[in-house]
């Protein structure tokens, strides 16, 4: 396994393995190497649960390798756009400071959300084409607000953080991020992958599309 990756822009970043397929096992998989290379609670697999009608999940991913552990988790998910007009994608990232996974979905330069958050708590992003302001969802339970940041016309990123990581929430087409103005939830697949999931074809985004 690779030891060391390197970003042009940011230097040497934990490497990302993105399956090139998704199920039941895969998760399983991702979820085993997460909680065997974390000495105390790792790094969450946040996921939508319940998932949205119509939507499934359709990608797992993880940023780390034997030396660090895992440093960052991705999860995507796919359905209707919820204001009409075809399919969404969303990708939900955990991560600690200084990894960037987050940040390159959405599109962002740096490797944290900091200098784009700053400026959305003073102004939450006008001018932005499928402005939706402040998201709100619950996070293991928990009331957690997400931040729109600002992101290419074509997806709408949010940023916060969650268990003393950043949380990050990228959707595609822009639009779709109204979806998180809805009862979303977010659920650590590390705890308990519900059997229920329901799989799609694996996602667009993560292997580096976006």
């Amino acid at each position: 396994m690779h030891t060391e990756s390197r970003c042009l822009h940011c230097g040497p970043v934990p490497p990302l393995h993105v399956p090139e397929h998704i199920g039941a096992e895969i998760v399983a998989s991702v979820v085993d190497r997460i909680t065997a290379t974390a000495d105390a609670p790792g790094t969450p697999l946040w996921c939508p649960w319940p998932l949205p009608p119509g939507w499934t999940l359709t990608g797992v991913a993880y940023a780390g390798d034997d030396r660090t552990g895992v440093r960052a988790t991705a999860v995507a998910c796919a359905g209707p756009a919820p204001l009409g007009g075809g399919p969404a994608d969303l990708v939900f990232v955990a991560e600690e400071p200084g990894v960037g996974l987050g940040t390159r979905l959405a599109g962002l330069s740096g490797p944290d959300p900091g200098p784009e958050l700053a400026g959305a708590l003073t102004d939450p992003g006008p001018g932005h084409p499928e402005h939706v302001g402040q998201a709100r969802i619950r996070v293991g339970g928990h009331p957690t607000p997400l931040w729109l940041v600002n992101s290419p016309k074509d997806r709408s990123a949010y940023a916060g953080e969650a268990r003393g990581m950043w949380l990050h929430a990228i959707a595609w087409p822009a639009s779709a991020g109204h979806l998180l103005a809805e009862d979303v939830v977010l659920h650590d697949l590390t705890e308990w992958t519900p059997p229920e999931l329901v799989y799609g074809a694996p996602s667009p985004y993560l292997p580096g599309r976006a």
